[in-house]
């Protein structure tokens, strides 16, 4: 009796937070805890939007467009209370109310490209929807092919909208960290779904330029590499 009253006393005490109780699965496995967190609809593309830094609310709902502003609201509340994420005011002169992941929130990163992986995979996964800088560059992240970069040690930008990035290639993998592009090797200009279509998709560069949907500085030869980086895995056979 003393036993079950410990462990009564252990699981009451680390009971998910309130905006969880709905979908509380009542299971010790830590995999499900996690679900208990993350599994609502929309929390992870919320959390993959904050892996470059923080946003503000209307940042999000613009890489989001998809979601209604009472969802995002539910969401960023859920997260915030289990630790994932948290609101703050940024200093003078932004003074701006921005969302950001703790670093709890940020060690979730391996979650996505291995769900991305598996994701790509499925026959019925559709490559031509909205794709937002934060799904594009995380996704070079993910499926970047060590063999295939070896050799190359170089810096490249991403002009996205206002957003821009920079990613280092080296020792056959890549960092990407949102900021300033001065001083790249190579920079592309264009929009995440247009710099999918080259990598992906498979679509010659010279027809997105021709097309004014891409614009690409520097060096000509690694743009023509860089697309070719990252192989999709193949898909899962159908039984």
């Amino acid at each position: 009796m003393k036993s079950e009253k410990v462990i009564s006393d252990t699981r009451a005490a680390r009971k998910p937070p309130k905006t969880a109780e709905k979908r509380h699965y009542d299971d010790a496995c830590a995999t499900a805890h996690a679900l208990d967190l993350v599994g609502d609809r929309w929390a992870l593309p919320v959390m993959r939007e904050l892996m470059f830094g923080p946003k503000r609310f209307s940042d999000l709902r613009r890489d989001l467009p998809a979601i209604s502003a009472n969802v995002l609201t539910q969401r960023l509340e859920g997260l915030e209370e289990a630790g994932v994420l948290l609101r703050h005011k940024l200093p003078p002169p932004a003074s701006a109310w921005v969302y950001e992941l703790t670093a709890w929130g940020y060690a979730s990163e391996p979650i996505f490209q291995v769900l991305g992986r598996w994701g790509a995979m499925s026959p019925m996964h559709d490559p031509t929807g909205p794709f937002s800088a934060a799904s594009c560059l995380l996704s070079f992240r993910t499926m970047i092919d060590a063999r295939r970069a070896a050799g190359i040690d170089a810096r490249i930008g991403f002009r996205f909208g206002e957003e821009s990035f920079l990613a280092t290639i080296a020792d056959g993998g890549i960092v990407v960290v949102r900021g300033p592009v001065k001083g790249a090797d190579l920079i592309f200009t264009g929009e995440p779904r247009v710099m999918a279509a080259a990598v992906y998709g498979g679509v010659p560069l010279t027809a997105l330029e021709a097309a004014g949907a891409l614009a690409i500085e520097g060096d000509r030869a690694l743009a023509e590499r860089f697309t070719t980086l990252f192989p999709l895995p193949e898909k899962a056979m159908r039984q």
